[in-house]
């Protein structure tokens, strides 16, 4: 993976942090059944088991952008993809919800740049390795 891709996914793991804010804020856990039930089998109090689980997911993200993906490791390109695919269906996932309901959805706001940002690692992963001069 090149500078320009390591990039990319520290900014994507930043971006997923503002994203969890956003669905935080405007309570995801009290509209939409999923991250309801995920909530609750972590804390019977629903804002508080969606804080834990939403600060383990960045967490991982920092730990496979420091761990992984920062400086070249042999698994740096799988969990690159990883993040790709998730953060590109967690975003189009918010666009469709938004869509369905005919309004503001939470998450929807930052979904924008998940997709941008995923869309863009995506396409830097997939290019042929440069050969180092």
């Amino acid at each position: 993976m090149d500078s320009r891709g390591r990039t990319a996914f520290g900014l994507l793991i930043a971006a997923q942090a503002a994203h969890s804010i956003e669905e935080y804020r405007y309570r995801l856990f009290e509209v939409f059944g999923p991250p309801r039930w995920l909530s609750g089998l972590v804390s019977s109090d629903l804002a508080t088991g969606f804080a834990i689980l939403n600060a383990g997911i960045v967490l991982f993200g920092l730990w496979c952008y420091l761990a992984r993906v920062r400086r070249p490791h042999p698994s740096d390109w799988a969990f690159a993809w990883f993040w790709t695919v998730l953060e590109t269906a967690n975003a189009i996932g918010h666009g469709v919800l938004a869509l369905r309901q005919g309004g503001y959805f939470p998450g929807v706001a930052t979904a924008p740049l998940l997709l941008g940002l995923s869309l863009y690692l995506g396409a830097r992963l997939a290019r042929p390795a440069q050969a180092s001069a």
